[in-house]
């Protein structure tokens, strides 16, 4: 299985890193990460943690500005990320 160069070594430090978590997009990469036993989240998953920490007051501007980048989620993702974030 092909990962970028930079995931592969996120993954590598994780290795080495014990009790850490990486943040994770790529679908590869995180099967990977999971099949090794590491913990991972995703840019979405850092912001709902900031808005349940009071870092930030909504995720939904946050996650419309992500919509008009090349970073893609689906809707079910987002319904998720908003519910668990309590907007």
């Amino acid at each position: 299985m092909q990962i970028d160069k930079g995931e592969s070594s996120a993954i590598a430090l994780a290795l080495e890193t014990p009790n850490c978590i990486m943040i994770l997009d790529d679908f590869k990469a995180r099967k990977i990460a999971n099949q090794l036993g590491l913990n991972f989240t995703g840019t979405i998953g850092v912001i709902v943690k900031a808005k349940l920490n009071g870092i930030i007051p909504s995720i939904q501007p946050l996650l419309l500005k992500i919509r008009e980048t090349d970073f893609r989620f689906s809707i079910e993702l987002e319904l998720i990320a908003l519910k668990e974030a309590g907007e």
